[in-house]
């Protein structure tokens, strides 16, 4: 029976151990690099699906518009609508779905009762398709169609509110334009079902049932499309057609095609229809998508080429052991005349035995591993879930990977299977003498490759490069340089272990111990030996730091982003000015939102410098401090220090106050000209007063107009409405100043303003307080010789003397009237100073110093400003003075490689009253929660869609970096790569130590004999083995660092390719790090302990007796 077996399962099952070692090696190799291809393909097919589906509205459709006559109607939407149904037919997939819809509006009607007036309220009619699956009817029924006659509308809850509306009112309003009358009968109310979705960002009349610029328009009223166009296309009218299209099966072949599809057709759509405009962000969109899919293909590469090294060195490693214990067999297989065909047969029939089952098994185990990784959480947030089925593209990477693993088997082999019986008989016994220099030719060409390739990383900053074509490629010398570095660093540490191990002889043998002596000589013997593990676990142990690293860093990054793009944990922004929160109404709103603790005005403008613009932001600093997320390695100081900078420069001006709570203010002013006939010519002379709240946010009140007879006039002032009608007032309340306008005619007289008293709606007077006076400025264009305030029974009376005579008309000069220091002149006031105040009191009340302000790196670098120095920026328009109170590398709140400057708001306003400007008002609102929890105020915001606020939330924006599903896709392979390694090094370091214990054993069993104890015995192997475990482990972990701090900042992008902001920093979990190094030490040194203890269990004759047969 024994001779009926082939040879080559004889040869093979008579060694099982190293069987079983090439078997699990080429199992574990080709499952994994199978299921790491799976993984790469189909996370980046699901993160594209993932994307597709999450795509806003406003990101997918596509817009064409076009002027239309009832004649051309019919001729234009045939045009638009042939084309839109080909697109994506092109590439040979078939027309992609769309979701077309129309949408139109009438020229302006003026309400009912205003036709008469020179600017009336307006309204129009409108038609949108399929309304009526948008929207939900309140009261009524929907309007039917009305070719002549009486027209049904409908219209929204909060335009029939504000028209005063209900189902069942007939109405006649008249054209604009033809000033025709037209009847029409409100038949419904309804309410769309989110307003606020992104179908209706266009729709800014239909969302919120008004429409405010030069004219308040109402409405719109809405009509059937049959209506529409028998009543409102008389003259021609704009008509949009919105495509939606259905990208759930559009796969990532397809995006780049169709992507151009899109983009050409507002060409194509000109050939039919040359009036037609359109336009769509999809093309940009689908392109970004492309260049993410490939950026995360490239990331993903890299750790599957480092574990395809691992691999394979861990395959030749057992192939080496295999050949080494076969070297005497496969001498004396030659000496009896077996050619080198032959035996290249048989051990290519061995390989394939082994390789050919894993081939097989391999495409099946994939699925199951890549379920494991559907389990971890980050991969679960990202919602995308990885479940491929081996096909047969799965079975041809299975078999291309095993075929490569069985002739990595089969190369040892060949090249030991030359030398004959005596030769084998003389190298027995012999150490391996291959030193440091022996193979530094490949060493150094190993070397620079890597050096090269990390060298081009670090120059493009991602493995992604343009190619020739313009387009963006991977790059293959890029992608392979962390696993080149990290084998080249893991051999020129190998190359290190004779020189250790003779240390560590010298060191041991004057010890009186025998264990650490005889390991520590058996060690420095035969170094060669011990290489080989020594790099397979040096390698494992780098790549398994590495993947902690690039996980852990990429996890940090995406908060850094989350945190530099948010500014602060919550920031909400709107209207200025709207019904439902005024410009002093959201202070207070915002900051009785559960969960908030600090709230922070803030406005955002625009910086100019000499050659480029950015974005200016204004804030509230002296509260900025705890809340600005800027990263410490961006600036030079704390935060907290810059914004004390910023706060330092704040002018010392007085508020006014408002006794109690008010809700109204009545002032009593009088205006009298020296000149009374001239009083037609001061007919625009204006009056403002700035009002501040508590939280340092300040508006203008517009007062009057006020009539030039002598004669005090009431103004009141409904503070109330300055909330709005959800809006709340952060009391106390202030008069910060006050400017006039006063005309500049060719001839003109002096004038006299008198504010005699303001007083609150409870009757109490304002005054001044003690140490305040007025101070006053003329900004312009000074043709006023010399104004005066003064005080007195009045709160203020100003004095305008007649202005110099002019042949040409000046429209207005205005004049500040700002609430000062009493002891401070005008002269120190408002004369621009040269520096920053030296600590005098005229010094800190000029409102016109430099104003300290921190700027990015790059207008540091563009104007020559440095930290401490000073120069003029222009912000929003007006060149201002500025001192440079410290430079930062990237401004939290503003986009990436934007310029931006930071200054103090209340300064900027400062200096906006005093040119009897109206101040800056924020439009942004920035808040800290408590503990950083967002959610509460986020769902309170959500509840009220009447704020009409934009939220950026950093919990949500944090989330939304985090489960990006192609970003988070390189976690899954870190982790399947992690994995791979240490179980790698684990089966290498098993198969070696159980061959090398028993090639030993009868070493062990004369050293018994010799009355060597048993822990003695396991104290050599344990010396033996912890030099080798000791040197991999520590050479692993420095080598994984240093390629780290190389490497890992560069492999985390944007989807778009591009270094993120601000810049990645390494992040190396070293409490999880040492975690993992300390459970590899144990799980090696249990190994050792096992095989010690199989050793015990043989018997010392039969280890005695061992070779009595030769």
């Amino acid at each position: 029976m024994r001779g009926r077996t082939p040879l080559v399962l004889r040869r093979a099952f008579s060694e099982p151990l190293l069987l079983f070692a090439a078997f699990g090696s080429i199992l574990l190799a080709t499952t994994t690099l199978v299921a790491l291809t799976m993984y790469a393909s189909t996370v980046a097919g699901a993160g594209v699906r993932r994307a597709m589906e999450t795509a806003s509205t406003r990101t997918t459709a596509t817009t064409i518009s076009a002027p239309v006559q009832r004649d051309t109607f019919a001729a234009t939407e045939k045009a638009v609508r042939t084309r839109l149904g080909a697109l994506g037919a092109s590439d040979g997939h078939g027309p992609v779905p769309l979701d077309v819809t129309l949408s139109a509006r009438s020229d302006s009607y003026a309400l009912p009762g205003q036709e008469g007036l020179k600017h009336p309220e307006l309204t129009r009619f409108a038609t949108y398709d399929g309304l009526e699956r948008q929207g939900r009817l309140l009261e009524g029924a929907w309007p039917r169609p009305a070719p002549q006659g009486v027209i049904e509308v409908a219209i929204s809850q909060p335009a029939a509110q504000s028209m005063n509306l209900k189902a069942g009112d007939e109405f006649g309003i008249e054209g604009r334009l033809d000033h025709k009358t037209v009847r029409a009968r409100l038949t419904g109310v309804f309410q769309l079902a989110d307003p606020y979705a992104d179908r209706w960002s266009g729709e800014e009349l239909l969302r919120r049932g008004v429409e405010r610029g030069g004219y308040t328009t109402y409405g719109p009223l809405m009509v059937p499309r049959e209506t529409f166009l028998a009543r409102f296309t008389a003259t021609s009218v704009s008509v949009t057609w919105t495509a939606v299209p259905d990208l759930r099966d559009l796969t990532q072949e397809r995006l780049r095609p169709f992507a151009t599809v899109v983009a050409n057709l507002g060409e194509d759509l000109k050939r039919d229809c040359p009036s037609c405009e359109t336009f769509s962000r999809l093309p940009e969109m689908l392109t970004q998508l492309n260049q993410a899919a490939l950026v995360a293909r490239s990331t993903m590469l890299v750790p599957v080429l480092q574990l395809l090294l691992l691999a394979a060195y861990a395959l030749v490693l057992t192939a080496r052991l295999l050949v080494d214990h076969r070297r005497m067999e496969v001498a004396l297989l030659r000496s009896r005349g077996a050619g080198s065909v032959w035996l290249a047969v048989l051990t290519g029939s061995e390989a394939l035995l082994v390789a050919i089952p894993c081939a097989v098994i391999a495409p099946f185990l994939a699925p199951l591993l890549l379920r494991l990784v559907n389990a971890i959480p980050w991969i679960q947030a990202a919602g995308v879930r990885i479940a491929p089925e081996a096909g047969l593209a799965t079975f041809t990477v299975s078999a291309a990977v095993a075929l490569a693993c069985a002739v990595l088997l089969m190369l040892p082999a060949l090249r030991g299977g030359r030398r004959t019986y005596v030769e084998e008989q003389a190298a027995r016994g012999r150490g391996d003498s291959q030193g440091l220099l022996q193979r530094a030719g490949g060493d150094v060409a190993l070397l620079v490759v890597a050096a090269l390739a990390i060298w081009q990383l670090q120059h493009y900053g991602a493995p992604v490069t343009a190619t020739a074509g313009g387009d963006l490629g991977i790059d293959p010398l890029i992608v392979t340089g962390p696993a080149l570095a990290l084998l080249c660093g893991g051999m020129l540490g190998l190359r290190l272990v004779p020189r250790v191990s003779r240390i560590v002889e010298r060191f041991t043998s004057r010890r009186p111990s025998l264990a650490p002596a005889l390991g520590a000589w058996q060690v420095s013997r035969r170094p060669m030996r011990y290489s080989g593990p020594a790099l397979l676990l040096t390698m494992a142990v780098a790549i398994g730091v590495v993947s902690m690293a690039t996980s852990a860093t990429w996890r940090t990054s995406q908060v850094d982003q989350a945190r530099h793009q948010a500014g602060a944990d919550l920031r909400v922004s709107g209207p200025v000015e709207a019904p439902e929160l005024g410009p002093l109404g959201k202070g207070a709103t915002f900051a009785a939102l559960p969960g908030i603790t600090e709230v922070n005005p803030v406005y955002r403008g625009t910086a100019t410098f000499s050659d480029g613009a950015g974005t200016l932001l204004a804030a509230d600093t002296a509260k900025l401090g705890p809340m600005l997320m800027l990263r410490a390695d961006l600036a030079g100081h704390p935060v907290t220090t810059l914004a004390a900078r910023l706060a330092a420069g704040r002018p010392g001006a007085p508020v006014v106050p408002l006794p109690g709570t008010p809700k109204k203010l009545t002032l009593d002013l009088r205006l009298r000209l020296d000149q009374p006939s001239l009083s037609a010519a001061y007919g625009d002379l204006s009056v403002r007063m700035v009002i501040v709240d508590a939280l340092g946010v300040q508006w203008r009140v517009a007062l009057g107009p006020l009539v030039a007879d002598g004669k005090p006039h009431q103004v009141a002032v409904d503070l109330s409405a300055l909330a709005g009608r959800s809006g709340k007032l952060s009391y106390p309340l202030g008069i910060r100043g006050f400017s006039v306008g006063v005309p500049i005619p060719a001839t003109g007289t002096g004038l006299e303003l008198v504010a005699e008293a303001v007083r609150t709606d409870t009757g109490a007077e304002v005054t001044m307080p003690g140490g305040v006076r007025w101070g006053h400025v003329a900004r312009g264009v000074t043709n006023i010789p010399g104004e005066q305030v003064t005080t007195g029974p009045a709160l203020f009376t100003l004095t305008v003397p007649a202005p110099k005579p002019s042949e040409d008309p000046i429209a207005l000069e205005d004049v500040a009237v700002v609430a000062a220091p009493a002891g401070v002149p005008n002269a120190d006031l408002f004369t621009q100073a040269d520096g920053p105040s030296d600590g005098g009191e005229p010094a800190k009340a000029a409102i016109f110093r430099p104003l300290p302000v921190v700027i990015t790196s790059d207008i540091a670098a563009r104007e020559k400003l440095p930290e401490g120095g000073s120069g003029v920026l222009t912000l929003d328009g007006e060149p201002i003075r500025v001192t440079v109170a410290g430079v930062v590398q990237a401004m939290p709140g503003t986009p990436a490689g934007t310029a931006a400057v930071l200054a103090d708001l209340p300064s900027l306003q400062a200096q906006d009253i005093a040119l009897a400007l109206d101040p800056r008002v924020a439009g942004e609102w920035w808040m800290s929660t408590r503990d950083g929890d967002t959610a509460a105020a986020v769902t309170a915001l959500a509840t009220h869609i009447e704020w009409d606020q934009a939220v950026v939330d950093l919990g949500s924006l944090t989330r939304r970096f985090r489960d990006d599903p192609l970003a988070s896709g390189l976690q899954g392979a870190l982790i399947l790569g992690f994995a791979a390694a240490l179980i790698f090094a684990v089966l290498g370091f098993l198969v070696n130590a159980a061959v090398a214990a028993r090639e030993r054993v009868a070493e062990f069993a004369i050293l018994r004999a010799l009355g060597v104890s048993f822990r003695q015995i396991f104290g050599l192997l344990a010396v033996e083995q912890a030099f080798l475990i000791g040197l991999s482990l520590v050479g692993g972990t420095l080598l994984a660092v240093g390629v780290a701090s190389l490497v890992v900042p560069h492999i985390v992008l944007t989807g778009q390719a591009a270094s993120v902001t601000p810049a990645v920093l390494l992040d190396v979990p070293w409490p999880a790090t040492l975690g993992m190094l300390a459970g590899i030490t144990a799980l090696l040194f249990a190994i050792i302990a096992g095989l010690t203890r199989s050793l015990r269990r043989q018997g010392l004759g039969r280890a005695l007796r061992i070779g009595d047969d030769r």
